[in-house]
């Protein structure tokens, strides 16, 4: 079994050192949804909620908390992403909103939190936009879904 790298020998946490890991493109990819009722849903589509137009400001939301992950979350790396996409579906059940942020760079670290960070307070957001008409709202289901790399050409 693998130790935990944010935990030095002392049992501390850490920031790891990533200094001597090359520089190499890497993207990350999250999901999430909100469960709502189809009420709401029709509000949200026709652009009826009070507080505005709920699917772009959770869009906005998610990728502003994505380039903040590392003011959160202690040990992230302070990043400079090169992509952070937002992308809200309403399926076919209507029943929910489903939520994917896709996020890229080029260093020696991982971007896996921020995608995660950009799902969370997109949902977060719809909720916050959406709880004067709906109390019922469940958010869940917030993974990573594929984590990757490949070496520069």
């Amino acid at each position: 079994m693998s130790t935990l790298s944010h935990i030095d020998d002392a049992g501390d946490a850490r920031m790891v050192d990533v200094s001597a890991k090359p520089s190499i493109a890497r993207e990350a990819v999250a999901s999430g949804e909100i469960r709502l009722s189809e009420a709401t849903l029709r509000l949200v589509e026709s652009n009826a909620i009070a507080k505005g137009n709920v699917l772009a400001t959770a869009r906005l939301a998610g990728i502003i908390a994505a380039k903040r992950t590392a003011d959160l979350i202690p040990l992230c790396h302070p990043l400079a992403l090169t992509r952070c996409d937002v992308d809200l579906e309403i399926p076919s059940t209507r029943d929910r909103i489903v939520i994917r942020a896709t996020t890229g760079i080029v260093a020696g670290t991982g971007v896996e939190m921020e995608a995660l960070m950009a799902v969370s307070v997109a949902a977060l957001t719809l909720y916050d936009m959406c709880k004067a008409v709906d109390r019922s709202m469940v958010i869940g289901d917030i993974r990573l879904v594929s984590k990757t790399k490949r070496p520069l050409a």
